[in-house]
Protein backbone atom coordinates (compact mmCIF):
# COMPACT_ATOMS: atom_id res chain seq x y z
CA UNK A 1 0.00 0.00 0.00
CA UNK A 2 1.73 3.06 -1.25
CA UNK A 3 1.97 5.86 1.28
CA UNK A 4 -1.51 8.00 0.43
CA UNK A 5 -3.56 4.78 0.71
CA UNK A 6 -2.26 4.38 3.64
CA UNK A 7 -3.28 8.09 4.87
CA UNK A 8 -6.81 7.74 3.14
CA UNK A 9 -7.16 4.74 4.49
CA UNK A 10 -6.25 5.90 8.16
CA UNK A 11 -8.82 8.68 7.81
CA UNK A 12 -11.83 6.93 6.27
CA UNK A 13 -11.69 4.43 9.38
CA UNK A 14 -10.67 7.20 12.38
CA UNK A 15 -13.63 9.91 11.06
CA UNK A 16 -15.66 10.02 14.97
CA UNK A 17 -11.82 10.19 16.59
CA UNK A 18 -10.59 13.13 14.08
CA UNK A 19 -14.23 14.97 14.95
CA UNK A 20 -13.86 14.83 18.59
CA UNK A 21 -9.86 15.39 18.21
CA UNK A 22 -10.65 18.89 18.44
CA UNK A 23 -13.02 19.22 21.33
CA UNK A 24 -10.03 17.15 23.30
CA UNK A 25 -7.52 19.73 22.03
CA UNK A 26 -9.89 23.05 22.30
CA UNK A 27 -6.77 25.05 23.14
CA UNK A 28 -5.65 24.24 19.28
CA UNK A 29 -8.95 24.60 18.11
CA UNK A 30 -9.83 27.66 19.57
CA UNK A 31 -5.93 29.79 19.18
CA UNK A 32 -6.46 28.52 15.18
CA UNK A 33 -10.19 30.44 14.94
CA UNK A 34 -9.38 33.69 16.73
CA UNK A 35 -6.50 33.84 13.64
CA UNK A 36 -8.74 32.88 11.25
CA UNK A 37 -11.64 35.36 12.03
CA UNK A 38 -9.19 38.43 11.60
CA UNK A 39 -9.45 37.67 8.11
CA UNK A 40 -12.21 35.80 7.17
CA UNK A 41 -15.67 37.85 7.11
CA UNK A 42 -19.28 36.38 6.38
CA UNK A 43 -19.88 36.01 2.96
CA UNK A 44 -16.15 35.04 2.08
CA UNK A 45 -15.65 32.24 -0.19
CA UNK A 46 -12.95 29.46 1.59
CA UNK A 47 -11.62 26.10 0.49
CA UNK A 48 -10.95 24.49 3.56
CA UNK A 49 -8.60 21.37 1.42
CA UNK A 50 -7.78 18.48 3.92
CA UNK A 51 -10.51 19.82 6.24
CA UNK A 52 -11.60 16.34 7.62
CA UNK A 53 -14.91 15.87 9.07
CA UNK A 54 -15.55 19.25 8.98
CA UNK A 55 -14.52 21.46 11.90
CA UNK A 56 -13.22 24.32 10.68
CA UNK A 57 -15.56 23.93 7.53
CA UNK A 58 -18.54 24.24 9.25
CA UNK A 59 -18.08 26.89 12.10
CA UNK A 60 -17.23 29.06 9.35
CA UNK A 61 -20.70 28.45 7.28
CA UNK A 62 -22.16 29.47 10.54
CA UNK A 63 -19.85 32.60 10.43
CA UNK A 64 -22.12 33.31 6.77
CA UNK A 65 -18.77 32.48 4.68
CA UNK A 66 -19.40 30.47 1.48
CA UNK A 67 -17.03 27.02 2.27
CA UNK A 68 -15.96 23.97 0.11
CA UNK A 69 -14.30 20.90 2.08
CA UNK A 70 -12.15 18.85 -0.37
CA UNK A 71 -10.44 16.18 1.76
CA UNK A 72 -8.55 12.84 0.15
CA UNK A 73 -11.04 11.28 2.56
CA UNK A 74 -14.44 10.44 0.74
CA UNK A 75 -15.93 9.22 3.93
CA UNK A 76 -15.02 12.72 5.66
CA UNK A 77 -16.30 13.93 3.37
CA UNK A 78 -19.63 12.49 3.52
CA UNK A 79 -19.72 13.18 7.37
CA UNK A 80 -19.35 16.86 7.01
CA UNK A 81 -22.01 17.09 4.50
CA UNK A 82 -24.79 15.46 6.63
CA UNK A 83 -23.30 17.38 9.47
CA UNK A 84 -23.93 20.25 7.35
CA UNK A 85 -27.37 18.78 6.18
CA UNK A 86 -28.24 18.25 10.23
CA UNK A 87 -27.81 22.25 10.77
CA UNK A 88 -29.42 23.54 7.75
CA UNK A 89 -25.65 24.68 6.85
CA UNK A 90 -24.74 25.04 2.86
CA UNK A 91 -21.52 23.24 3.10
CA UNK A 92 -20.16 22.01 -0.60
CA UNK A 93 -17.74 19.05 -0.34
CA UNK A 94 -15.14 17.47 -2.85
CA UNK A 95 -12.66 14.43 -2.62
CA UNK A 96 -9.82 15.01 -3.72
CA UNK A 97 -5.68 14.69 -3.39
CA UNK A 98 -4.52 17.95 -2.72
CA UNK A 99 -1.61 17.81 -5.14
CA UNK A 100 -4.22 17.90 -7.86
CA UNK A 101 -7.27 20.91 -7.85
CA UNK A 102 -7.60 20.95 -11.74
CA UNK A 103 -11.28 20.08 -10.83
CA UNK A 104 -11.25 23.43 -8.80
CA UNK A 105 -11.55 26.39 -10.71
CA UNK A 106 -8.93 28.66 -10.03
CA UNK A 107 -8.96 32.00 -8.69
CA UNK A 108 -11.54 32.10 -7.00
CA UNK A 109 -11.71 31.69 -3.05
CA UNK A 110 -10.60 34.54 -0.77
CA UNK A 111 -9.40 31.83 1.82
CA UNK A 112 -7.58 28.69 1.49
CA UNK A 113 -7.18 26.55 4.91
CA UNK A 114 -4.17 24.16 4.14
CA UNK A 115 -4.47 22.74 8.32
CA UNK A 116 -4.06 19.11 7.42
CA UNK A 117 -2.25 17.94 4.08
CA UNK A 118 1.10 19.16 5.59
CA UNK A 119 1.18 16.59 8.09
CA UNK A 120 1.29 13.37 5.53
CA UNK A 121 2.85 14.67 2.73
CA UNK A 122 6.36 12.82 3.00
CA UNK A 123 7.78 14.25 0.18
CA UNK A 124 9.17 17.99 -0.35
CA UNK A 125 8.32 18.34 -4.33
CA UNK A 126 4.51 16.93 -3.17
CA UNK A 127 4.42 20.04 -0.32
CA UNK A 128 5.64 22.59 -2.90
CA UNK A 129 2.96 21.10 -5.28
CA UNK A 130 0.13 21.35 -3.05
CA UNK A 131 1.16 25.02 -2.08
CA UNK A 132 1.57 25.75 -5.89
CA UNK A 133 -2.19 24.02 -6.22
CA UNK A 134 -3.71 26.36 -3.48
CA UNK A 135 -2.40 29.32 -4.99
CA UNK A 136 -3.74 28.78 -8.11
CA UNK A 137 -7.20 28.66 -6.26
CA UNK A 138 -6.63 32.14 -4.77
CA UNK A 139 -8.02 35.08 -5.29
CA UNK A 140 -5.52 38.08 -5.93
CA UNK A 141 -4.60 39.27 -1.87
CA UNK A 142 -5.80 35.86 -0.29
CA UNK A 143 -5.02 34.58 2.09
CA UNK A 144 -3.72 30.91 3.02
CA UNK A 145 -3.23 29.00 6.22
CA UNK A 146 -0.98 26.05 6.39
CA UNK A 147 -0.24 24.16 9.48
CA UNK A 148 2.52 21.69 10.15
CA UNK A 149 3.01 19.20 12.82
CA UNK A 150 6.13 20.51 14.79
CA UNK A 151 9.42 17.80 15.05
CA UNK A 152 9.42 18.06 18.76
CA UNK A 153 5.75 16.76 18.83
CA UNK A 154 6.66 13.57 19.95
CA UNK A 155 8.74 14.58 22.53
CA UNK A 156 5.48 16.36 24.58
CA UNK A 157 2.95 13.59 23.32
CA UNK A 158 4.78 10.95 25.01
CA UNK A 159 5.40 12.66 27.84
CA UNK A 160 2.29 13.45 28.36
CA UNK A 161 1.08 10.04 27.23
CA UNK A 162 3.03 7.68 28.33
CA UNK A 163 6.50 8.67 29.94
CA UNK A 164 8.04 4.77 29.72
CA UNK A 165 7.41 4.66 25.44
CA UNK A 166 10.88 6.56 25.90
CA UNK A 167 12.33 2.50 26.19
CA UNK A 168 10.61 1.25 23.39
CA UNK A 169 13.71 1.28 20.54
CA UNK A 170 11.15 2.36 17.92
CA UNK A 171 9.82 5.32 20.23
CA UNK A 172 13.18 6.13 21.01
CA UNK A 173 14.72 6.24 17.81
CA UNK A 174 11.37 9.32 16.97
CA UNK A 175 12.55 10.59 20.14
CA UNK A 176 16.32 11.40 18.69
CA UNK A 177 15.27 13.62 16.45
CA UNK A 178 15.18 15.91 18.58
CA UNK A 179 18.76 15.23 19.57
CA UNK A 180 19.77 15.04 15.96
CA UNK A 181 18.01 18.69 15.18
CA UNK A 182 16.15 17.73 11.57
CA UNK A 183 12.70 17.00 10.56
CA UNK A 184 11.39 13.90 10.62
CA UNK A 185 9.53 11.98 8.01
CA UNK A 186 7.87 7.71 8.64
CA UNK A 187 5.24 6.58 10.58
CA UNK A 188 4.15 8.67 13.87
CA UNK A 189 -0.64 8.46 13.55
CA UNK A 190 -0.25 7.75 9.74
CA UNK A 191 2.57 8.45 7.24
CA UNK A 192 3.42 11.76 8.54
CA UNK A 193 6.32 14.65 8.34
CA UNK A 194 7.26 16.41 10.81
CA UNK A 195 8.92 19.70 10.41
CA UNK A 196 11.53 21.74 12.72
CA UNK A 197 9.81 25.47 13.66
CA UNK A 198 12.88 27.08 12.45
CA UNK A 199 12.37 25.50 8.53
CA UNK A 200 8.65 26.97 8.12
CA UNK A 201 9.97 30.37 6.86
CA UNK A 202 12.00 28.83 4.52
CA UNK A 203 9.71 26.84 2.96
CA UNK A 204 7.69 29.25 1.99
CA UNK A 205 10.19 31.85 0.49
CA UNK A 206 10.13 30.90 -2.96
CA UNK A 207 6.63 31.20 -3.29
CA UNK A 208 4.49 34.52 -3.88
CA UNK A 209 3.19 34.82 -0.02
CA UNK A 210 3.80 37.79 1.85
CA UNK A 211 3.97 36.16 5.59
CA UNK A 212 1.56 37.79 8.10
CA UNK A 213 2.04 35.10 10.76
CA UNK A 214 3.93 32.24 12.21
CA UNK A 215 2.36 30.79 15.22
CA UNK A 216 2.61 28.33 18.16
CA UNK A 217 -1.46 27.11 17.73
CA UNK A 218 -1.13 25.72 21.37
CA UNK A 219 1.03 28.76 22.40
CA UNK A 220 2.38 27.49 26.35
CA UNK A 221 -0.27 25.83 27.33
CA UNK A 222 -0.03 22.31 25.75
CA UNK A 223 1.72 20.90 28.31
CA UNK A 224 -1.55 21.98 31.14
CA UNK A 225 -4.22 21.56 28.35
CA UNK A 226 -5.82 18.73 29.96
CA UNK A 227 -5.81 20.76 33.66
CA UNK A 228 -6.71 23.89 32.07
CA UNK A 229 -10.10 22.58 30.42
CA UNK A 230 -11.08 21.24 33.74
CA UNK A 231 -11.75 24.61 34.76
CA UNK A 232 -14.19 26.98 34.59
CA UNK A 233 -15.10 28.95 30.45
CA UNK A 234 -13.98 32.15 32.83
CA UNK A 235 -10.88 30.65 33.65
CA UNK A 236 -10.24 29.19 30.45
CA UNK A 237 -10.99 31.89 28.38
CA UNK A 238 -8.22 33.99 30.40
CA UNK A 239 -5.88 31.81 29.83
CA UNK A 240 -6.66 31.83 25.87
CA UNK A 241 -6.35 35.65 25.85
CA UNK A 242 -2.74 35.41 27.65
CA UNK A 243 -1.77 32.46 25.51
CA UNK A 244 -3.19 34.77 22.15
CA UNK A 245 -1.03 37.25 22.64
CA UNK A 246 2.30 35.54 23.03
CA UNK A 247 1.92 32.56 20.96
CA UNK A 248 3.93 34.38 18.04
CA UNK A 249 6.81 34.50 20.21
CA UNK A 250 10.21 32.77 18.06
CA UNK A 251 11.17 31.55 21.35
CA UNK A 252 7.77 29.69 22.20
CA UNK A 253 7.70 27.59 18.62
CA UNK A 254 9.75 25.04 19.66
CA UNK A 255 7.22 23.80 22.49
CA UNK A 256 4.35 23.78 19.83
CA UNK A 257 2.57 20.43 18.31
CA UNK A 258 1.34 22.40 15.52
CA UNK A 259 2.58 25.27 13.99
CA UNK A 260 0.42 28.21 11.79
CA UNK A 261 2.09 29.90 8.96
CA UNK A 262 -0.33 32.91 7.49
CA UNK A 263 0.33 34.59 4.29
CA UNK A 264 -1.21 36.67 1.61
CA UNK A 265 -1.09 35.89 -2.52
CA UNK A 266 0.76 38.47 -3.64
CA UNK A 267 -0.07 40.33 -7.05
Amino acid sequence: MDSLEVVRKFYDETVEYEWNRLERHQVEYELTKRYITRYVQPNDKVLDLGGGPGKYSLYLSELGCQVTLADLSQNNVDFALRKAQELELPLKGLQVDCRDLSGIEDDQYDHILCMGPMYHLMEEDDRIVTINECLRKLKPNGTLFVAFVSSYSFVWDYLLRDPSLILNKENRSQLHAIVEDKNFTGYGFSENFFIRPRDVLSFFKPFCLEKLHLLNCESFLYMRETELLRQSPEVVTAWLDLAEQVCEREDLLSIAEHLMYIGRKQQ
